[in-house]
């Protein structure tokens, strides 16, 4: 009778041609069964002394690492080497993105059309970096990016500005009844109802707490700031899965800054006197430590817009003295200007405490770029808060808002920048 198939004679007939014996066969399936249950473990193991074993500088292994690192939200990448915020400004008949009558969402303070400009050249510039192009905004991208999630945008005037943009470069492809914008106190919320998002502004111009926190009555000239106080706001924009910090303007009171130790509440305050940058400085480490402490790298994306720069000296650009940017509409053609009105050494503290850090966190450096445009800001037209003087309006100079920007205008290239930084990082 022939034994069956498999049977323990046949077992041991293979056993004897292959020349294993059962010990070693009983060790192989074993070590198979450990590194299946195992194999991620080893995976990482394997992985951890890959990296170990790189030659070179730390610098370039940190560059492979970060390469591998995939970031929240991006889907391709910019091509290497390129700087999207040098380059120059082209001119561009497509643009405006948006017209200023379709957008019912800009403060009157921004609707310089609606005030009396005239149309001109200001809206009709585009953006182009030095030896590579900037993607193209894509409404319909950055709306389903956002569905089911919360964008928000924290700090002053200039930043709600570029909120305001946009939610004005977005809100065309929602129905009427499908989105809504209300305000809350210091909190302006955008609904895309459909989306299940919300594209949203927070008022703190210092992002800690001061004595200017009112959204509305906040025009103080003796301005304080109360070190530690990150919390007194932060506790607002948890939650947010893309955050777009700014702060500059306000820091702007001369050369000294005041620095509340204790509480406002304190009858006797204890205030000290610090430099502008080092207050500024203050600033930056509470804002790095609670983005560390609050926000998921993971899941999330933390934006700093660096300082808006006004143009208040017309000599700065070899213009009269005492005039500003009233009348103007050309922009400065000279690639290297700075002007006067941007403080070099608030960049300066901005690179030193960014450098340091190792909190994920995206630079959108459009302060150079937005030098040149001395012919966008608002001037004259805008709604005023109080009636015109004679004297004021025998001098428009006077009253020209030489600080915020029309819109459409430059602050729509700002997100068109963050747009960038957001999906091709």
């Amino acid at each position: 009778m022939k034994p069956l198939p498999y049977s323990s004679s046949s077992s041991s007939s293979i056993l004897r041609k292959t020349r294993i014996s059962p010990l070693i066969f009983t060790l192989l399936a074993f070590i198979v069964f450990i590194t299946i249950l195992y194999s991620e473990d080893f995976s990482c193991i394997f992985s951890q002394l890959e990296y170990s074993s790189l030659s070179g500088p730390p610098n370039s292994i940190s560059r492979i690492i970060e390469k591998n690192k995939k970031l929240p939200f991006a889907i391709g990448e910019t091509e290497d080497d390129c700087d999207i915020f040098s380059g120059r400004w082209v001119r561009d008949d497509s643009r405006p993105l948006y017209e200023e009558a379709e957008c019912p969402y800009i403060q009157p303070q921004l609707t310089c059309q609606e005030h009396g400009r005239p149309v001109e050249d200001y809206q009709h510039w585009r953006w182009q970096p030095h030896g590579c192009s900037l993607p193209s905004f894509n409404a319909t991208l950055m709306l389903e990016t956002l569905r089911g999630k919360r964008m928000l945008y924290v700090g002053d005037s200039l930043n709600r500005g570029q909120y305001i943009s946009m939610v004005c470069l977005l809100h065309r492809l929602i129905p009427e009844n499908a989105k809504s914008m209300e305000t809350f106190g210091s909190l302006s919320v955008f609904t895309a109802k459909d989306y299940n998002a919300t594209i949203e502004f927070y008022w703190a111009p210092f992002l800690l707490e001061s004595n200017a926190d009112d959204s509305v009555v906040h025009r103080i000239s003796d301005r304080v700031v109360r070190k530690g106080s990150i919390n007194k706001h932060g506790k607002n924009w948890k939650g947010a899965d893309i955050v777009v910090f700014n702060t500059y303007l306000w820091w702007m009171t001369g050369l000294e800054f005041k620095i509340l130790q204790g509480s406002f509440e304190d009858e006797v305050k204890d205030i000290s006197i610090v430099s502008t940058e080092d207050a500024y400085r203050m600033g930056m480490k509470s804002m790095l430590r609670w983005v560390k402490k609050n926000m998921d790298p993971k899941k999330t994306r933390v934006f700093f817009t660096s300082m808006s720069p006004s143009h208040q000296k017309s000599i700065d650009w070899g213009g009269e003295a005492n005039k500003n940017c009233y009348n103007e509409t050309k922009m400065i053609e000279d690639p290297n200007y700075w002007g006067s009105d941007s403080r070099k050494s608030i960049m300066k503290v901005i690179g030193q405490v960014f450098g340091k850090t190792k909190v994920p966190i995206t630079f959108l450096n459009i302060t150079q770029l937005s030098n040149y445009r001395k012919d966008a800001h608002t001037s004259i037209y805008k709604k005023q808060w109080n009636p015109l003087t004679a004297e004021q309006l025998a001098n428009p100079v006077s009253y020209a808002d030489c600080v915020h920007w029309c819109l459409p205008g430059l602050q729509d290239t700002w997100n068109e920048l963050l747009f960038a930084k957001l999906f091709y990082p």
